[in-house]
């Protein structure tokens, strides 16, 4: 049984990167299928899909690698808030990954969304991860 799903999901996933895999199933809930959605749409990941026919549900996801240097298009990704200390910022102190190369994703009350979006719409929220 896994106590923190979001870290498995974020540690399957750099696993797969260092062993240069396409694909990762992890089991799926709504927040891992939201927060893979947001990697989709800035181009972390080529893209992802539910399995509804097993039990527990799984997620597919596929992985992004540049074409000639075989390199992932994630570099870095890491965990922020975590079950023992949880990290929450308002819509002004939001944080940065890498100047506004990379992402972080936050847990707001309209949803899981970018730092980008978070400042744009004007919430604050939880910081899940960063994604670079």
């Amino acid at each position: 049984m896994v106590t923190d799903p979001i870290a498995d999901f974020l540690t399957r996933v750099r696993n797969a990167i260092k062993a240069n895999h396409r694909l990762v199933e992890i089991p799926s809930n709504k927040m891992l299928v939201e927060m893979a959605k947001v990697l989709h749409e800035n181009g972390y990941i080529l893209n992802y899909k539910v399995e509804e026919n097993m039990i527990p549900k799984k997620l597919k996801i596929a992985l992004k690698y540049h074409p000639a240097s075989k390199l992932s298009a994630i570099s870095q990704i890491k965990r922020v808030s975590r079950p023992g200390l949880r990290k929450y910022s308002a819509a002004q102190d939001l944080p940065r990954v890498m100047n506004g190369l990379g992402i972080a994703i936050i847990s707001t009350s309209h949803g899981l969304m970018t730092d980008k979006q978070a400042r744009k719409e004007n919430v604050g929220g939880e910081v899940v991860c960063f994604v670079s």
